[in-house]
C-alpha cells in the first residue's frame, strides 16, 4: 500500500508477490542470501544421503523422523499403496498415453478418488499413487507394458526398477533417495503455493495436487531439468564450455540451469546433488560421465554471466545437476520433470495440511487499470 499525504491509499500490485509473506510455516526455509535450506529444523544436508525418502515423508507429515520400530511398517504401507495405484492403472483410459510426462501424470491423478474405503494415509496413497503412474507412462512411452510393484521392496528401490525393469545397484537407489529428499520442499514456490491456494477453499488434497502438477509442469518451474540434458549435449566437451557459453549469451539466449528466484549465491541443493553425483561416479562408475563436463560448463556459465550482469550474482540452481545425476541413475530425461514431481507431492500435501489447518481461504485483491464507464452512468 502506498501511502500519499492527503490523499486515500491507493493499492500496488507486488508483481510476482516478490517480498509478500502469505503464510507461516513449520515445513522449510530457503535463506537466499546464505544459500541454505531448513527442513522440518533441520539443515537439508543432515537429511539428503542420511535419510530415505519415506522417511522423509514422514517428518514432513508427522513433525518427526521415523524411529526404527516404526520403519517395517512404513515400508509396507508404501508397498501396499503402490499396489492399490497399480490395479487403478487399467481403469484411467488413455491418461498414461499422451506423450506428455506431466499431462499424463495430470490427468490419471485427476482420476484418482480417495472415497474408496482404504486404512491407507490419503497422503501415503496420493503419493504412491504419482511414483507408480509416472513409472508405468515412462514405460507405456517406450511401447512397454508397466511393471507391476513389489510391495515387499523400499520405495525408491521399487521406482527405479518399476521404470528401469531391472534391480538397481544401491548406489543408484541411494543416490535417488538423495535426490528426492534434496528436492521435497522447497519454501513458497509457485506449486506449492497453488495447493495452498486449494487447500484454503476446502477442497480435496487430489485437486491440491493435481492443480500443483499444472503449475509445476510449466518450464519457469518443474520443466526444466530435461533442457539442461539437451544443452550439455550441445556443447560435448569441458573445452568448448567457454565459447558454447558466449555465443548463447551473445544470441541472447537463457542459459539454463543458472540462477534462482530466491537464490543470491549457489543453491545449496545442487551442492547435495553434486555430491550425490561424485559419490555414485565413485561407488558404480557411469556410463556416460558428464560430471567433468557439467563442472567446465558451470564454471563458464557463472563467470560470463557475472562479467554481463554483474549487479547480480546468478550462480547454478538445482536442476542443473538434477539433470546429470537423473542421467547418471539411469532414468529418461523424458521422466526427469514426472520424478521430480514424485518428490514435490510430499511437500504439497505437507503444505495442504498446514493450510487446512492453520489458514483462510487465500483472497488477494486486485488494482483495476482499464477504462472507467462514463459519468452519467456512474452517477446513475
Amino acid at each position: 500500500m502506498v501511502q500519499v499525504p492527503g490523499k486515500r491509499s491507493e493499492p500496488t500490485a507486488a508483481q510476482g508477490l516478490e517480498g509478500v509473506v502469505v503464510a507461516d510455516t513449520l515445513l522449510s526455509q530457503v535463506d537466499g542470501e546464505r544459500g541454505r535450506l531448513v527442513v522440518r529444523g533441520y539443515d537439508l544436508r543432515q537429511l539428503a544421503g542420511r535419510v530415505a525418502f519415506d522417511e522423509l515423508c514422514t517428518l514432513l507429515w508427522a513433525g518427526k523422523l521415523p524411529i526404527s520400530s516404526e520403519r517395517e511398517a512404513l515400508r509396507e504401507a508404501w508397498g501396499r499403496a503402490r499396489v492399490e495405484a497399480f490395479e487403478r492403472i487399467p481403469k484411467l483410459g488413455d491418461a498414461l498415453r499422451v506423450p506428455n510426462a506431466m499431462e499424463a501424470l495430470r490427468g490419471s491423478m485427476a482420476q484418482l478418488s480417495l472415497d474408496e474405503p482404504s486404512p491407507l494415509d490419503p497422503r501415503l496413497r496420493i503419493s504412491a499413487a504419482l511414483a507408480v503412474f509416472a513409472s508405468a507412462w515412462s514405460r507405456l512411452f517406450r511401447g512397454e507394458s508397466p511393471l507391476a510393484p513389489d510391495p515387499d521392496l523400499p520405495p525408491t528401490l521399487d521406482y527405479l526398477r518399476m521404470v528401469t525393469a531391472r534391480e538397481p545397484e544401491p548406489a543408484r537407489v541411494e543416490a535417488l533417495d538423495t535426490y528426492l529428499v534434496a528436492v521435497a520442499d522447497h519454501g513458497m514456490n509457485a506449486s506449492t503455493f497453488t495447493a495452498r491456494i486449494v487447500a484454503s477453499t476446502a477442497s480435496d488434497p487430489v485437486s491440491a495436487v493435481v492443480a500443483a502438477l499444472g503449475a509445476f509442469k510449466g518450464p519457469l518451474h518443474g520443466g526444466a531439468p530435461g533442457p539442461v540434458l539437451d544443452m550439455l549435449d550441445a556443447v560435448g566437451s569441458p573445452a568448448r564450455a567457454e565459447a558454447w557459453i558466449a555465443a548463447e549469451l551473445d544470441a541472447g539466449r537463457r542459459i539454463m540451469g543458472m540462477g534462482h528466484r530466491v537464490y543470491r549465491v549457489r543453491d545449496p541443493r545442487a551442492r547435495v546433488l553434486e555430491d550425490a553425483l561424485e559419490r555414485l561416479r565413485q561407488r558404480a562408475g557411469l556410463e556416460h560421465d558428464r560430471l567433468p563436463l557439467a563442472r567446465a560448463l558451470e564454471k563458464a556459465a557463472e563467470a560470463a554471466l557475472a562479467r554481463r550482469y554483474p549487479e547480480r550474482r546468478l550462480a547454478v540452481n538445482v536442476e542443473f545437476y538434477t539433470a546429470v545425476l537423473l542421467d547418471a541413475i539411469g532414468l529418461p530425461r523424458e521422466l526427469f520433470s514426472a520424478t521430480f514431481a514424485t518428490s514435490r507431492v510430499a511437500g504439497w500435501l505437507a503444505h495442504f495440511d498446514e493450510q487446512r489447518a492453520t489458514g483462510r481461504l487465500i483472497r488477494p485483491g486486485s488494482r483495476y487499470v482499464g477504462p472507467l464507464p462514463e459519468a452519467k452512468f456512474s452517477e446513475s
